[in-house]
């Protein structure tokens, strides 16, 4: 052989995927020497045995490419083998369309057992992992994590994690001053995390000895990544620390130290076989005893000098170290130091557990895991995709494999009755076979025709749907009691379509429900329960497979992405986040090539491989009320606007209307001339505001109190579709809001666009007018105690007095309600109306308030209202001698405030005050009022 074809033959070694071509034009006789590798053993070694035809045309290509004398005849054989077999790869490998229909073959994949090390000795070793520390901690279960830049890729993946686990951090841009650490006797922060190490190692003399002392006073741990850098370091030594780093090197075949204190939720169980992502791997040398390997790997080069020493003629690797513990007999401190960032999948694992450790037990997270797979559908597909026996029983026999790992387990079936026998002979007797074996499985309730809730708009109707199913039900024995349905598509769940909350608990009693879309399909680690109407709502997650998975080699990306997925990917760090798992899946992925089944299978057996994760199953009712134990918070719902996502809007009542919704909020505070701004608004010809409440007279209160759990559908009663083609610019006012705690939040979340207007005067004065309104209105707190008493009483009085006051305090402390409603909204939204001008000059401040809304036409407002002299102020021009103000209510003239209050109330506001004047500068679009200017002038 000459040199180039030896180059060409090892080419063809190393080469993963070498071409028919490459094979056909190397020179015949080359593939004759043993030396080498042949064309048998090339065929055998690319594992196509389990292909019956690629390999019979491998096996030709073999024969023609090895004759001795290649005739013209033999050269167009070769090529129609050639292209046939090209044809054949691009319709197994990579096409997904009419060619995979034509060429189906049995591909059903066998489920992954990983091969885990010390596991039945250790299967039950997560009750005795504990990292909690008997000692009394000073620190809060909260994370600092220093970035390098608001946009870093490894920064925003750490963030990620924390937010999918609910875990509580601060993000700060390394190399700025440090935030405040302590807050009296404690310690805000329980671990400290760098992007970059290097941001550690070199930070300013000051904030570096001021960051040491408070973890070493306080025990708290730090965790550093080393980050890529263009120039390679070989033994260069850590400042400072005696330890050594060799950096950008491949790597592959990580293990875990399975002595190591830090692992916890992680299992040293399997090696993760392979390169490992990336090229730019940090490795660890030490010579301290400090130091502790918690992962290693193997070089994936020739040869690296770290890890390799001679023995006689060859070369024995050692492990090379990539995630390392200082144990703190350095210097005081513990620390987790990372060769890699987070793209390796059993990082995320370590840095959770690192936390962990480091927080002596503060951030650890629970190690129980509850899964349900639902499984969609069960009578719904077309002839040809459904269910026959053998894949039932399959389904048996892997539901009791996966029970000998999860105790109890079963899969959770639904069904539409309007389909069950209507595929073809032998699905049909699938059909039968199920309901013979009804009690291997859980049940619950779809739609009986499989029709989407939201597009009812007939309770009745919607009733009677419901009721067929549950007729089918009790007619073949299926048990009713689940207290558990799932809507088609997520129809009516969220977005709340409240016809199918009142159907549901009529006429199966359902207390718990999931979706995917809330609060949206994507990111799924922000995805949340909430209860509505008794019901409790859970949030579901995705295996990876949808209606249309039915075959391994349609599965988007191949087998490789499904099993990228299952073995450390996004299924199975799924699992790893969420305490509580309901699994969507659907009838067709149990058939075919059964990939559900293999797909759950192989991630249970991953997860008990590599975690010490306990993996429970339970009923969903049992599933929901663990879900709001855990996470109480969730309770109430954030209703968000489906007009800003095209799913939302797919599922949203037909006859709901997008620009139905408020385009702003009047949000007071009270006594400050809402009801005149509101009156002044309405006459505009395209202004309209919300229906009249009955109990609250023009005002909704949707957003701050328990009309907002009455949900979306109730509030947009309120606003109904103009008739006419004239486009309304909508608007609510309650002017409670402005205070309100959860207002803000509430309001942004539906309606992000709207602009927001407050109006402001005295709070000393508003405080006034407030009391002299309660005490018209009969209050009995009011009427026995003086206003001064009531601004002065103490935390001692009665509840009573109490609320009064601060009803008369509370609300004045204006910068720190638009604080509120700023961390929300842009300043953009913000609008500000001096209550004093809306007085004595509202023409100037309507015309001002139409432009800044881009409200079209302005409307001259010289025309529309004009001083009334009786009332003593500004109403509206009913003709021209007649004015039309509002009622006895208003404009009433009270007692001048005395002396002694007045002084208290500006006294007690002037911190507030001045704090509203920064806010006005920042804010920079309004002048500063005069009677802000008087209030603060009396103690200058």
């Amino acid at each position: 052989m000459n040199k180039n074809e030896e180059e060409h033959m090892l080419n063809l070694q190393h080469d993963p995927k070498p071409s028919a071509n490459m094979l056909i034009s190397h020179n015949n006789k080359s593939l004759m020497k043993n030396e080498l590798l042949s064309c048998k053993e090339f065929v055998n070694k690319k594992n196509f045995q389990n292909n019956e035809c690629g390999l019979i045309l491998l096996k030709w290509i073999c024969k023609v490419t090895s004759l001795k004398n290649i005739n013209v005849k033999h050269g167009v054989l070769a090529l129609f083998i050639v292209s046939l077999f090209t044809i054949f790869y691009y319709t197994h490998y990579v096409d997904n369309g009419v060619f995979v229909g034509l060429i189906h073959r049995d591909t059903r994949p066998t489920p992954l057992v990983p091969t885990c090390r010390n596991i039945e000795e250790k299967v039950l070793s997560y009750q005795t992992i504990n990292h909690k520390s008997e000692a009394r901690l000073r620190i809060d279960p909260k994370v600092l994590v220093f970035v390098e830049n608001t946009y870093s890729r490894l920064g925003k993946d750490i963030a990620e994690l924390l937010v999918y686990n609910r875990i509580k951090y601060k993000i700060e841009v390394a190399g700025k001053s440090l935030p405040i650490l302590t807050n009296l006797d404690k310690g805000r922060y329980g671990v400290v995390v760098f992007e970059n190490i290097d941001k550690y190692l070199h930070m300013d003399k000051w904030n570096r000895e001021l960051l040491d002392k408070y973890c070493r006073e306080y025990s708290v741990g730090i965790v550093a990544f080393v980050n890529s850098n263009e120039d390679t370091l070989v033994a260069a030594q850590l400042k400072n620390f005696p330890l050594y780093i060799h950096t950008n090197l491949r790597l592959k075949d990580a293990t875990l130290n399975k002595n190591s204190p830090v692992l916890r939720l992680t299992r040293a169980g399997d090696i993760a076989w392979g390169p490992l992502p990336g090229d730019d791997w940090t490795i660890f040398q030490h010579n301290h005893s400090t130091y502790e390997t918690i992962e290693w790997a193997q070089s994936n080069a020739l040869h690296i000098p770290f890890n390799t020493i001679n023995n006689g003629n060859s070369q024995i690797q050692h492990p090379l170290t990539t995630v390392i513990k200082d144990s703190g007999k350095f210097d005081g401190i513990q620390r987790i130091f990372f060769g890699s960032s987070l793209k390796f999948w059993l990082h995320r694992l370590l840095l959770l557990d690192s936390l962990s450790y480091l927080s002596n037990g503060q951030l650890s997270l629970s190690l129980n895991r509850m899964i349900l797979v639902d499984v969609d559908d069960i009578f719904v597909g077309e002839k040809g995709t459904r269910l026959k026996i053998d894949d039932i029983k399959a389904l048996i026999t892997t539901q009791k494999r996966i029970s000998e790992i999860i105790p109890g387990f079963k899969f959770n079936l639904g069904f539409s009755g309007k389909y069950y026998h209507r595929g073809t002979s032998e699905e049909n007797l699938g059909d039968d076979y199920l309901l013979e074996n009804l009690k291997e499985f859980n049940w619950f309730s779809h739609m009986w025709n499989h029709q989407q809730p939201h597009l009812y708009d007939n309770l009745t109707i919607l009733e009677n749907e419901m009721l067929q199913n549950y007729a089918f039900a009790r007619e073949h024995k299926i048990p009713t009691n689940s207290y558990y349905s799932v809507s088609p598509h997520h129809s009516g769940v969220y977005p709340a379509h409240e016809m199918l909350y009142k159907a549901w608990k009529k006429i199966w009693n359902i207390k718990v429900t999931s979706t995917e879309e809330y609060p949206h399909l994507r990111p799924a680690r922000l995805r949340r329960g909430f209860k509505h109407r008794n019901i409790m709502v859970l949030p579901r997650q995705t295996c990876g497979l949808f209606t249309h998975t039915m075959y391994i080699d349609r599965y988007p990306g191949g087998r490789d992405k499904l099993d990228e997925s299952i073995q450390g990917g996004e299924l199975f760090q799924t699992i790893v986040y969420n305490p509580i798992n309901i699994f969507m899946t659907h009838m067709s992925n149990y058939g075919s090539d059964r990939l559900a089944l293999y797909t759950f299978e192989s991630v249970i057996k991953f997860l008990r491989c590599w975690t010490h994760l306990k993996l429970v199953s339970e009923a969903p009712l049992q599933l929901a009320h663990t879900y709001f134990r855990l996470h109480p918070e969730e309770s109430d719902p954030i209703w968000g606007n489906p007009c800003d996502d095209p799913r939302h809007l797919k599922i949203w009542s037909k006859s709901k209307e997008c620009e139905a919704l408020p385009k702003f909020l009047v949000i007071g505070p009270q006594k400050t001339g809402t009801t005149a701004l509101y009156t002044f608004l309405s006459i505009h010809p395209n202004i309209d505001s919300n229906i009249i409440s009955p109990d609250t007279f023009e005002e909704i209160q949707f957003f701050n109190g328990n009309n907002y759990y009455r949900g979306l559908d109730w509030y947009m009663e309120f606003f109904p579709i103009p008739t006419n083609s004239t486009k309304k610019y909508m608007f609510e006012k309650s002017a409670t809001y402005f205070d309100g705690e959860f207002v803000p939040k509430r309001a942004h979340a539906l309606l992000p666009h709207a602009k927001i207007i407050s109006l402001l005067i005295s709070p000393a004065k508003r405080a006034y007018s407030w009391y002299q309104h309660i005490k018209s209105h009969g209050d009995v707190t009011a009427n026995n105690y003086t206003f001064y008493q009531v601004i002065t009483s103490s935390e001692s009085s009665h509840k009573a007095l109490k609320d009064l006051r601060s009803r008369c305090l509370f609300p004045g402390k204006y910068a720190q309600h638009l604080e509120h409603w700023l961390s929300f909204y842009t300043p953009q939204h913000m609008y500000i109306i001096d209550g004093e001008q809306l007085k004595l000059n509202p023409i100037d401040v309507m015309n001002d308030l139409q432009r800044a809304l881009k409200i079209q036409p302005i409307l001259d407002y010289s025309k529309q209202i004009r001083y009334d002299v009786k009332k003593g102020f500004f109403c509206q021009i009913s003709s021209e001698k007649r004015n039309k103000c509002l009622g006895k209510s208003k404009g009433r003239q009270y007692p001048p405030m005395d002396d002694k209050s007045l002084k208290y109330l500006q006294r007690y506001y002037m911190s507030h005050n001045t704090a509203l004047v920064k806010l006005l500068k920042k804010l920079g679009s309004r002048p500063i009022p005069q009677w802000l200017k008087y209030d603060l002038s009396m103690f200058s």
